[in-house]
Parts: structure tokens; C-alpha cells; sequence
């Protein structure tokens, strides 16, 4: 039995979290789970958004299945996640996203996004000037070194062909110029692999329209999390979605969906994005036999089309959805 942290959250978290350990468990997946208070649901309870005890917890036990948690906008704290990913360095953000048949409004779509997770504008750092504020976007040789080299290994591991840089090189010329010429030169030591860059905002214009000319993009914080919610839009929206935060020693899998707290407690909140990202759990422990069961499984129940969620399509409840899959193992 494998000892993992489960972080339920808030929102729809708790529903979504229940309904993929019991399909993990239906499975077989041989996981044993220590539940800790994160985000809305901690804060109530002792007015910390990150109990000690559990940063002690991931720091144990090294894997951790999160549901979303509230982060508000404009006002209170600051992100969760980004508090997260800074205390573990988890440097990696890993966002797989891929057609499904009778799901995704593009076929033949296979898009790997890796995504810088500990700087840019992410760092929250705001000022005051006399008319208003201005934020620091930072960029650092080593962080830019470590994600571009990442993403040429994942593509050489994978078999993947392509990698594409995103920038805006073209205005920023002192962060985004380092982060692109930083890719540049990593990219001669992997020439079987093709390399390219696209601009920010031509990429997103690319995805659209060409989206399967496209295989890993590696990119800076802030572009890496947009373009990957525009890449799930192609695929069937963020229900469907999940992805890695990785370190050297922490593995932190979530769905990239934030916690709706407006269908919370309605029991129609789709698990999927969040059980994808358990499947990418499972591969991380070497759980392959198993994990290739549940996708299977989550395949054909979509293909089926006949126990979906409001956001795909159907009418089925979190608990429908959940039978059907199980159903499917």
C-alpha cells in the first residue's frame, strides 16, 4: 500500500476528492490516504489557510492528490497553489490535454504544456506608484534554465517530436528575451528534436486555428497557465483537464478547474480533470497496470455519452458519473 497526502479542499473539492478515491479504490489502486485541511475549509477551522501539519505531511510523504480551493479575486489572500508550488519548489507545472471522440471540438489534438511555476508575475510582488500600482514580472536565468531543460527531456522521454518556446520577446526584451534565448541555446543539444518560439499572442491565434501542429509548449508562469485553459477549451473544457506540479521531491497532482463554489453541495460537480490527474499520480508511482484500467474506463464512459455532467453535455450527478466509470473498469 502506497501512503499518499489527500488534500479534499473546498467548494466542489470534498464532493470531486470522494468520488475519485472510490473509483482509485474500485480499482485496485492500493493507495492509503492521509486527509489534510487546506485553503477555505482550514482557514475556518484555525484561521491559516496551510496548517503546519500539513506541509509536514507532503513533506513525509512526497505525493498528493489536491482538490481546487477558493482563491478571491481582487481581495484576501494569496493564492494557495502559488503558496504551495514556492514551498516545495515545485518548479514544473505539467498540463497534458488530448481530443476525445464526441467530447472535443478539435480532433487529433495532443498538446503538452510545461509551464514555469515559480516566478514571472506569479510572485505577487505589487507596489504603489502615484497613479495607480505596477507588478514585478521576474525572470531568472536558473528557473528558465531548469523548465526549458525539463520540457526537451519530457519530449525525448516520450517520444514527443516537437517544442515550441512562448514568449513576448519581441516587447519584453530583458525577461522574455533571456527565457527565449535561454531555449535557443538548450535546443542545440537536442537535435532530434524540433524546436521553435511563437509570441504570446500568435500562439494563442495558432492554437485555434492549427491546434495539431502543435506537441509541447514551454513557457513562462503567466502564458503557461493561459494557454493551457484556451488548449482545454479545444478538448472539452477544464472538467477534463488535470496537471502536475513537480519538484525534485514533491509531486503535487490537481484538476487546473477552480472550486465553483456556486454548484457546491449540488452533487452535478464533474470529476474528471481531478481523476485524470490521479491517473498521472499513478503513473508518477509506477502504477501504470492500474492507471491504464481507469482511463480506459473514463474513455469509454465519455464515448458512451450517456452519464455526462451538466458541463459536458448531460444531466448526470457527480455519483452517476462516478457508477459509470466504475461500471467501465
Amino acid at each position: 500500500m502506497t501512503d499518499i497526502v489527500l488534500l479534499p479542499g473546498d467548494g466542489i473539492g470534498p464532493e470531486i476528492v470522494e468520488a475519485v478515491c472510490t473509483i482509485l479504490d474500485k480499482a485496485g489502486a492500493d493507495l492509503k490516504y492521509h486527509k489534510y485541511d487546506i485553503g477555505q475549509t482550514a482557514y475556518e477551522k484555525n484561521q491559516v489557510l496551510i496548517p503546519e501539519e500539513t506541509l509536514e505531511a507532503i513533506k513525509k510523504y512526497k505525493v498528493c492528490l489536491k482538490g481546487p480551493v477558493t482563491t478571491p479575486i481582487g481581495k484576501g489572500f494569496r493564492s494557495v497553489n502559488v503558496n504551495l508550488r514556492l514551498a516545495f519548489d515545485l518548479y514544473v507545472n505539467l498540463r497534458p490535454a488530448y481530443s476525445i471522440k464526441n467530447i472535443s471540438k478539435f480532433e487529433n489534438v495532443d498538446i503538452v504544456t510545461i509551464r514555469e511555476n515559480t516566478e514571472d508575475l506569479y510572485i505577487g510582488e505589487e507596489h504603489e506608484i502615484a497613479d495607480g500600482f505596477e507588478a514585478i514580472k521576474r525572470i531568472t536565468a536558473k528557473a528558465s534554465e531548469r523548465i526549458i531543460r525539463y520540457a526537451f527531456e519530457y519530449a525525448k522521454k516520450n517520444n514527443r517530436k516537437k517544442v515550441t518556446c512562448v514568449h513576448k520577446a519581441n516587447i519584453l526584451k530583458k525577461t522574455d528575451g533571456l527565457f527565449l534565448e535561454t531555449f535557443r541555446r538548450i535546443a542545440k543539444e537536442y537535435e532530434d528534436i524540433i524546436s521553435d518560439d511563437k509570441i504570446i499572442d500568435n500562439m494563442c491565434m495558432q492554437l485555434v486555428m492549427y491546434p495539431q501542429n502543435y506537441d509541447v509548449l514551454v513557457a513562462p508562469n503567466l502564458y503557461g497557465d493561459i494557454i493551457s485553459d484556451l488548449i482545454a477549451g479545444l478538448v472539452g473544457g477544464l472538467g477534463l483537464v488535470p496537471g502536475a506540479n513537480l519538484g525534485n521531491d514533491v509531486a503535487i497532482f490537481e484538476a487546473v478547474h477552480g472550486s465553483a463554489p456556486d454548484i457546491a453541495g449540488k452533487g452535478i460537480a464533474n470529476p474528471i480533470a481531478l481523476l485524470q490527474a490521479a491517473i498521472m499520480m499513478l503513473d508518477h508511482l509506477n502504477k501504470h497496470d492500474v492507471s491504464e484500467k481507469i482511463l480506459k474506463a473514463v474513455l469509454k464512459t465519455l464515448q458512451d455519452g450517456k452519464d455526462l455532467t451538466k458541463d459536458l453535455g448531460g444531466t448526470a450527478t457527480t455519483k452517476e458519473l462516478m457508477n459509470a466509470i466504475i461500471s467501465n473498469l
